[in-house]
């Protein structure tokens, strides 16, 4: 939190950067300097802000909008000095939004409608923005359609809310939803309402109804390329996709956990061959081998296709055109990766993917999502976990450390100091995922079944940052000279660093 004279200053500054915002957001090029960067809140730095503020705003830019394109030209050419102001002074930025949400749809609403902004937001700063917007989504709905009441059966919950709901349109949907359930006296409050989703996240994933598979390791899931063995499996998916939505909606939280790649395809960005990982860790491995060695020296003979083996029966698919003709060389192999992990992840489960989404979007618009990225998608549809520190340390291994070295000590002296949303974020650097198991860190499950969390002593230089194998939940860890050190490395590497995976 900021100390009061240094919040007092901000607020005095805020109009002079409402200007600065409303000028720049609408200039597509870079017109005006660089500002000091400023990662910690302290008095002098928000005066050097000042200072840069006086020479930006006595120099905008000469850019006119048209009015209609105005917010089309924020989005696809960002002004320069805007993007970079925001990444230098994010700290200063999200206590400001901390203490005054409202000026997200004001004087700083460029930090929402500039995606590269987005980035430097923080999680807790886009969440309660969000919950802003769906609020009126309900409140609009629930004066024109009123509740949304459901009467199922509580050994059938899955397929009596798929046939009631398939009735409700979008509107109806955003309702105020009330659950009873038949031949009980229950009193929806909120309880019964939580209860429903409960059943539903772990029905969901039913192996009888054949929507999901599971990642190697169990906690994740996604789209089941065979799910045509059930003929109404569409309508399902778009049943599922319109249930994590209306969850979403209503701020109830699901103990589902999907693949890094789907909340990727929700958030509208291409999964890459890095997410291969979590979903097929073996497979992930010989493809970095393919990317790694030369392909004559390990022996593969590969060509731009790929088999599918399908109720037992097998059969090629083309990556390209004719793609089973076509060999692939040393210099096109990435191009095969990227293809075949597409396949994998996109293409063999197109029409599964298409079908949640268009019953997500029906509740949840893109646009509005859109300010998160897919690790805090996954925060924001499950929650953030209850992370017992305890139960990681005592369910640890260490490779060339000791529990009593000072790094260690100091390691977990930083552990049980984050704050839940860092506990979170360390968890989903380590294993790929938020999710705890229910019976605790002994039964951490990596790419050779039950796999406890590691710590190795990193080789290489001390002012290197950790890195993790999400595969085998490791952490390597560098002999480090002090505890203030490790903690802002730790700390960089969970907020800055977490995207792409390492080979191991």
């Amino acid at each position: 939190k900021l100390q009061s004279g240094v919040a007092g200053l901000l607020t005095r500054l805020l109009p002079t950067i409402e200007a600065y915002f409303m000028v720049n957001s609408s200039c597509p090029e870079d017109s005006s300097s660089g500002l000091k960067r400023t990662d910690k809140v302290e008095g002098q730095e928000v005066l050097n802000v000042a200072t840069d503020f006086v020479h930006l705003v006595s120099s905008p830019c000469s850019y006119q909008g048209d009015g209609l394109s105005d917010r089309r030209s924020r989005s696809s050419f960002p002004n320069k000095s805007l993007v970079a102001f925001v990444a230098s002074n994010k700290v200063l930025l999200n206590a400001l939004l901390r203490a005054n949400p409202s000026l997200l749809e004001k004087g700083l609403k460029a930090m929402v409608e500039v995606p590269q902004c987005r980035a430097f937001m923080d999680f807790d700063v886009k969440r309660h923005w969000f919950k802003a917007q769906v609020r009126r989504l309900r409140q609009h709905a629930s004066r024109r359609h009123g509740s949304l009441r459901l009467n199922i059966r509580r050994k059938n919950v899955f397929e009596d809310a798929f046939h009631q709901l398939r009735l409700r349109n979008s509107e109806e949907m955003k309702g105020r939803l009330h659950i009873t359930f038949k031949n009980e006296e229950g009193v929806d409050a909120g309880g019964l309402t939580r209860e429903f989703f409960a059943i539903l996240a772990k029905e969901m994933f039913n192996p009888n109804y054949a929507l999901f598979t599971s990642t190697e390791d169990g906690c994740t899931f996604q789209p089941n390329p065979n799910s045509s063995i059930n003929p109404d499996h569409l309508s399902y998916f778009r049943f599922v996709g319109r249930i994590v939505g209306k969850a979403v909606l209503d701020g109830f939280l699901l103990d589902a956990h999907f693949t890094r790649s789907l909340y990727k395809h929700m958030l509208g960005v291409k999964p890459t061959h890095h997410d291969m990982q979590a979903i097929d860790p073996g497979y992930y491995k010989n493809l970095q081998m393919v990317l790694q060695y030369n392909l004559e020296d390990i022996g593969l003979d590969l060509t731009f296709s790929t088999e599918d083996h399908s109720f037992g029966r097998s059969q090629t698919i083309d990556l390209i055109p004719n793609g089973r003709n076509i060999p692939v060389t040393e210099d096109n192999k990435e191009e095969y990766v990227k293809l075949v992990c597409q396949h994998r992840m996109t293409t063999s489960i197109q029409g599964q993917i298409k079908a949640y989404l268009d019953g997500f979007y029906e509740l949840i618009k893109p646009e509005l999502i859109s300010i998160f990225t897919a690790k805090e998608l996954e925060l924001l549809i499950s929650g953030l976990p209850d992370i017992d520190i305890g139960d990681l340390q005592a369910n640890t291994d260490y490779q060339n450390y000791k529990p009593s070295d000072p790094q260690i000590i100091w390691f977990w002296n930083i552990m049980f100091s984050l704050t839940k949303s860092e506990k979170a974020a360390f968890l989903q650097f380590v294993t790929g995922s938020s999710k705890v198991p229910l019976e605790g860190f002994s039964q951490l499950q990596g790419m050779r079944g039950t796999q406890k969390f590691s710590i190795h002593r990193a080789s290489g230089s001390n002012a290197a940052l950790i890195s993790a194998h999400t595969c085998f939940n490791a952490l390597d860890l560098p002999v480090y000279s002090s505890e203030e050190e490790m903690r802002e490395k730790i700390l960089y590497a969970i907020n800055e660093g977490a995207e792409g995976f390492l080979f191991a």
